[in-house]
């Protein structure tokens, strides 16, 4: 598979939103204590149950950057729906970026906003979850 095809083809794929469920999930499930069902279930990592210590360091460690990670996900995948809907929630189109007609406004709310957003954010979501399957690896299994 070439790149564009790859770059075109991975806001559909099923790994793509495994990904995105691991990283909504990992800042509760870190804090309540079940991290590594999550890696082992959402991202195939290998960890067994660790000891209750390994858990609350990776509670303390894990959470910022795992609320950065959620903070991420959620407003750039936001971004996708609600610049391809951008007639449904703009006024006068003016002012818009891509105006002043309603027409180039919408365009280019739908091509950089929506699309641009679409084939972005599964690449910022394997960037986020490897360095969240690296530490949950390193602190849960003591690698």
């Amino acid at each position: 598979m070439n790149a564009v095809s790859l770059v075109l083809t991975e806001p559909f794929r099923a790994a793509t939103w495994k990904r995105v469920a691991y990283l909504l999930l990992a800042l509760p499930a870190g804090l309540i204590g079940i991290p590594h069902l999550l890696a082992r279930r959402l991202l195939d990592r290998d960890i067994a149950r660790p000891a209750a210590g390994r858990l609350v360091l990776h509670a303390l460690l894990a959470t910022p950057l795992n609320a950065v990670a959620l903070v991420v996900t959620v407003y750039g995948w936001s971004l996708v729906p609600m610049n391809l809907g951008w007639p449904l929630r703009a006024g006068d189109p003016a002012e818009a970026w891509g105006g002043p007609t309603f027409a180039g406004a919408w365009a280019f709310h739908a091509l950089i906003g929506g699309v641009g957003f679409l084939l972005l954010m599964p690449w910022a979501g394997r960037g986020l979850t490897a360095l969240q399957g690296r530490l949950a690896v390193r602190l849960l299994k003591g690698r």
